[in-house]
Order: structure tokens, then sequence, then C-alpha cells
């Protein structure tokens, strides 16, 4: 999807400024956001459909929102989605027992082992023979797809060599549509940043970025 949340290699929005001794957490409120997230995970569906949630966010909202307002908006979207509360309940406060909500309190341990390793995307299934191998040049696919997808804006139509193979992992692009696993290798592809950004950009500078199969072509077409 082109939209305004693929910022990636965008100019015009200024220099990325670390907060110095920067807390985990601004407010209590993150906090729950972040725990109500985890927490409705597994009710709400794979990760990738709801990273799409927050890229149908307006322009506007995503650019006005901080970090963990984004969260809160999907958890609302996803919420009244699923059936936990109507948009009267929401906007009254008071929201009526749910069953699409199970009322079963979650293991600290399965908890934790969420936060450290979260939702595992390798598959031992699929199509797990690679076409491609480390050294490999390849070119990233020129193509917008109009739903989600993990295939930058600034790295289309550039060329880059194959660093690495990660194995096989879940496809993002349907995933999040509800059209299957549909397992496929994972490369790191390392891409010159002068290949990216031009003849300006650092000439020893070079990016690396995960890139599955179907995002891919040999160099020459």
């Amino acid at each position: 999807m082109n939209s305004i949340h693929d910022m990636g290699g965008m100019t015009c929005f200024g220099a990325v400024k670390p907060e110095e001794d920067e807390p985990v957490f601004h407010g209590e409120w993150e906090r729950r956001v972040l725990a109500l997230t985890l927490a409705t995970s597994v009710l709400f569906g794979p990760l990738d459909r709801r990273r799409h949630v927050l890229e149908q966010l307006s322009p506007l909202e995503y650019l006005s929102y901080s970090y963990y307002e984004r969260w809160l908006a999907r958890i609302e979207h996803l919420s009244k989605e699923a059936g936990v509360f109507t948009d009267e309940e929401f906007a009254s406060g008071v929201v009526e027992p749910s069953e699409v909500v199970p009322n079963v309190p979650i293991d600290p341990d399965t908890m934790d082992s969420i936060i450290r390793q979260g939702d595992p995307s390798g598959r031992d299934s699929g199509r797990s023979e690679p076409c491609f191998a480390v050294g490999d040049r390849v070119s990233a696919r020129n193509i917008n797809p109009p739903g989600h997808t993990r295939l930058v804006r600034y790295v289309r139509g550039r060329v880059g060599v194959i660093h690495r193979l990660h194995g096989t992992h879940l496809f993002p692009d349907t995933t999040a549509h509800d059209k299957g696993e549909n397992p496929q290798p994972l490369y790191s592809v390392r891409f010159d940043a002068t290949e990216l950004w031009g003849s300006l950009a650092p000439i020893k500078d070079s990016l690396f970025i995960d890139l599955w199969e179907d995002y891919l072509e040999a160099e020459n077409g």
C-alpha cells in the first residue's frame, strides 16, 4: 500500500532526534495500551492484519498521533469489528459482558514469552526451496500492491545482493487479508545507499532489508 505510513526514505520530515534517557513509557496509559494489545493479539488475528489497520488511519491521524495513540486507535477499531463493544458502549464507557472475549486470566509466563519472542512466523511447509542464493544480484519488483505489503517504496525497482537466507516464513501480503499463509523464502538483501538515494548518499553506506521471495526477481528480470 502506498500511504503515509510508509515513511522510510521520505524527505521533509526532518531528522530523527532520540530522546535522551527516554523512559520505556511516557505515561501509565501507554503501559496499559501495550498490555491490551498483547492480551487481545489472539482475538484480533495475525500480526500483519493488525498492521494493516494502522495503515488505514488517515494521513492527519497517522502524523498527529503518538506511537501508542495509533495502537489505541487500532484496539478501538478491531474491538468494534470483533463485536467486543459497540459504538454506543464505547461512547458511554459502559460495556456489557461479551461472549466474544473469554474471561480467562492470561498466564504471566505466557505473556512473558509473547513479549520476548513475539509470534513466530517461520514455517516448515510451503515454498521452502529458495530461488536465489547468497551473492545473487536481484531487483526488488516495482509493484504497487493495493493492500498490506512489507515491500517498502524506496527499494522498488532497485538492485541489491542476497546477503542471507532466513528460512521459510508466512507472507504478510496474504496473511493480512485472510488469504492464507503462503509460506516462502525470506531473504536479507543488501542495497548500496547510492542505489537507493543517488550519488549524494555516502558511498560506503548500505542498507540490509528483509524481503520475501515474491518481492524479488533476477537482476535482469
